[in-house]
């Protein structure tokens, strides 16, 4: 827990709330010019959330849906890295929550319209604790990629949303992850928002050989600033102060 005020966020390195091509950022941006409020003491001590919730399997999204003796079909995948903080170093006790698609590109909700055929083994979402260090993994399998009916013929790059309560509510972030090598990336409106290249590859998480699991799984590497000139990006929200 920390009093200590936290450095303004660069607007300019994060994507602007409105971009013409996102079709949803139409409606949801801001349409007054955002007001600068000082960091209060809640926003520099909280969140605070029971540790205690988090289950065996919650960063297992191989296993932690599927039936007794099953698992879940899709290319076996880690993602590991570490969250730090706007001086590099490392951020323990950090809750971090993932949600994806299946390995078909098809997300288990209802509102979802996609045709691909719905895992019965597979859930689509994780939690974990970050360690002393900042480190972190889970298993899951590589997500499919998906058409969104944003214009005549997009797809989305395969991707896993982060969720990340650091130490403060200012610490508060949203982000999504990209695969090394996917041609989609470059055709996202989503990622097309993000002001610079440099920005679009800190959300593109290399292929990490040294971590791979033979015969199990491949791996890839994220790691995630919370704060400061190299944060990792915001989804459209201009949220965390």
């Amino acid at each position: 827990m920390s009093n200590t005020p936290f450095a303004p966020r660069d607007r300019g390195w994060h994507p602007p709330a409105f971009h013409e091509p996102y079709r949803s950022t139409h409606l949801r941006a801001p349409q007054q010019k955002l007001l600068k409020m000082p960091q209060s003491a809640s926003e520099l001590s909280g969140p605070v959330f029971g540790h205690d919730l988090i289950g065996e399997l919650d960063a297992d999204l191989i296993h932690n849906f599927a039936a007794s003796g099953e698992a879940a079909i899709g290319q076996r995948t880690i993602v590991h890295g570490r969250v730090l903080d706007e001086n590099g170093r490392g951020v323990p006790n950090c809750l971090v929550e993932v949600w994806q698609a299946n390995a078909g590109g098809r997300y288990r909700h209802k509102k979802e319209g996609y045709i691909a055929a719905l895992d019965p083994n597979f859930g689509g979402c994780g939690r974990f604790i970050t360690k002393e260090d900042g480190s972190y993994s889970f298993r899951t399998v590589k997500p499919g990629a998906y058409p969104w009916p944003n214009g005549p013929n997009d797809w989305r790059p395969a991707h896993i949303h982060f969720s990340l309560f650091g130490h403060a509510f200012a610490q508060r972030l949203i982000t999504q992850m990209y695969f090394e090598g996917d041609p989609l990336i470059d055709l996202c409106p989503i990622v097309g928002s993000i002001p610079s290249r440099e920005a679009v590859d800190r959300l593109i998480a290399p292929l990490d050989m040294e971590a791979t699991v033979p015969m199990d799984a491949r791996a890839y590497r994220f790691d995630i600033v919370l704060r400061g000139r190299d944060a990792a990006l915001f989804e459209h929200e201009q949220e965390g102060m």
